[in-house]
């Protein structure tokens, strides 16, 4: 593991948002990370709004990590960047991040994931868990189990992320799932922070110690 992450506490929960008021109300409450995934402005308005989150993030104590953007991630001051299965090979944006950018990377099967790993991701997102309408384009759910197989097979955290639901956490963890990432379950809820909430009341400790 890099030494980003190694010995650090890792957040189980993330909260994907894709604006400032949405991080405001994760933080709100109590949310331990927040990733920035933003698909619409120009550049200019990207960095403004990640800036912006990333403060507030620092101001809560919590992690923020950005999602595609090595670059956005840097000049905004976040502590991490999330790359996905089409974006910059892991290797090369550990080049770019260094060694002081927490870098996660999506896997979908065991072999995936220990290349990953190998190339320097701190840790793993694994999905579709569940079937979503967050995002288009993904293959078909991977659940439960076959994301276990994924986080058996790596020693670094692995999140679920898709169509999570606070009731579907302690099945994923007992396939030995570290933690989960969230989109609707929060950001659509009628009480975000509530939502938040709810989430940490269902993970056992709002971090694991990483490496």
């Amino acid at each position: 593991m890099n030494d980003a992450a190694s010995g650090r506490r890792f957040p189980r929960l993330h909260v994907i948002v894709d604006a400032v008021p949405l991080a405001e109300a994760a933080l709100a409450g109590g949310a331990p990370a927040v990733q920035v995934r933003l698909k619409s402005g120009t550049d200019r308005e990207r960095y403004a709004a990640t800036a912006a989150i990333a403060r507030r993030c620092a101001e809560a104590g919590a992690l923020c990590v950005v999602d595609d953007r090595v670059d956005l991630a840097l000049a905004a001051g976040a502590g991490g960047v999330h790359v996905g299965a089409d974006d910059l090979p892991v290797d090369a944006v550990r080049r770019v991040a260094g060694p002081g950018l927490i870098v996660g990377a999506t896997a979908r099967d065991p072999g995936a994931a220990r290349a990953r790993v190998a190339d320097g991701a701190d840790y793993l997102g694994v999905g579709p868990t569940y079937a979503t309408t967050s995002k288009n384009g993904l293959p078909d759910p991977l659940g439960p189990a076959r994301v276990g197989e994924v986080a058996r097979a790596v020693d670094v955290p692995v999140l679920a992320i898709a169509g999570i639901t606070a009731e579907h956490v302690p099945g994923l963890l007992a396939e030995g799932i570290t933690g989960v990432a969230v989109i609707g379950a929060v950001t659509r809820a009628d009480d975000p922070p509530a939502a938040v909430r709810e989430f940490l009341r269902v993970l056992p400790g709002a971090a694991v110690v990483a490496g």
